[in-house]
């Protein structure tokens, strides 16, 4: 097995490639394939055959699918669609018949079909939804669709995180009943991750610098906030925003960066119960607003936004600690990280 790490540098108009030492965490061997447009969000299929990218350059807004070598993990390019829209978050159903982006600015989300990775240019889905919409992603049933958006933005957000049924045979989004999940408070949801054990949902907190936990009712496909932990230390003062939110494999740690403080917040997860402990942060690179964990849940990788570094940090296993490792230059404006194993 070899693992690869992905990095989308908005900046060079490329998309790195590295391979991952999962006995160290160190990176080697780039490899840059050039794809224009300011590269962003990025996925794969479930079973790691394509790999989707974003285009965020007005005038180039779109999809791009490329293949995946199984042997390398070079990418070859398959096609490009364009879109109406800025697309800020992609992920493949998990079929991997599907390709769900959300669009922040046009306050919408979509679905595409993809065949042999080849994308659709036809949308099946070019739904509205509101202002700050900023990921998607079905749960593991693929019965349910969730789509935070944040509290503030270009205009004030729904501040919510919008539930949708999702039909795997057709690709087709119906909003659920409720529609939405409300925070407590003006928290304004931005990304959301689940908990690999437990019907828990939890979500990184874009203005409230924190994290949500939610019940999630696997039956009705609902969320329902319990617990919202702080980012952040209490005498930190000035602006800050989160960004991204991850969780271990073995659902134990989970991980929220921050920018403006720039750390990655840790937190321990009750085996129980699903609730959040603060473990602590780590000092990261300057606005790291891309970051992730590896398949095996050892290492973390955080990316700045103004530095064009990418820092690799150790996790403790029994603590949750992040250990400082290997820091990289990787170039300008790095929007996305992505690991894969093949």
């Amino acid at each position: 097995m070899a693992t690869y790490l992905y990095v989308s540098l908005q900046g060079d108009d490329v998309i790195a490639r590295y391979d991952l030492d999962q006995s160290t965490g160190g990176l080697s061997n780039r490899t840059e394939f050039p794809l224009a447009g300011m590269p962003a969000p990025m996925a794969t299929d479930p079973e790691k055959r394509y790999l989707f990218v974003g285009r965020r350059r007005a005038g180039e807004y779109g999809l791009t699918s490329f293949s995946i070598d199984g042997g390398s993990g070079d990418l070859a390019r398959i096609n490009d669609i364009n879109l109406g829209g800025n697309p800020v978050h992609i992920s493949a159903d998990r079929t991997g018949n599907y390709l769900l982006s959300a669009y922040y600015y046009q306050a919408r989300v979509g679905v595409h079909g993809f065949d042999n990775g080849r994308l659709d240019p036809t949308p099946i889905e070019w739904r509205e939804t509101g202002i700050g919409a900023h990921y998607i992603q079905t749960d593991a049933s693929n019965r349910y669709a969730f789509v935070p958006h944040i509290a503030e933005g270009s205009q004030t957000g729904p501040n919510a995180i919008f539930q949708f049924r999702f039909d795997e045979s057709t690709g087709r989004l119906t909003p659920n009943t409720p529609d939405r999940a409300n925070p407590t408070s003006p928290e304004g949801p931005r990304h959301v991750c689940f908990n690999p054990d437990l019907d828990v949902v939890y979500s990184s907190n874009e203005q409230g610098c924190s994290v949500t936990a939610y019940r999630f009712d696997a039956d009705t496909g609902t969320l329902s906030p319990f617990q919202t932990v702080p980012t952040l230390p209490e005498d930190f003062t000035e602006r800050n925003t989160c960004s991204q939110i991850q969780i271990t494999p073995s659902g134990r740690f989970l991980y929220a960066p921050n920018r403006g403080h720039n750390s990655v917040a840790s937190f321990a997860v009750d085996a129980d119960d699903g609730s959040l402990t603060a473990i602590g942060r780590v000092a990261t690179e300057a606005v790291p607003r891309a970051f992730s964990l590896d398949t095996t849940g050892n290492y973390l990788y955080s990316s700045g936004l103004e530095t064009g570094r990418l820092a690799s940090y150790r996790v403790n296993q029994d603590s949750g600690e992040l250990e400082p490792l290997e820091v990289y230059d990787i170039g300008s404006e790095p929007m996305w990280v992505l690991i894969i194993d093949l």
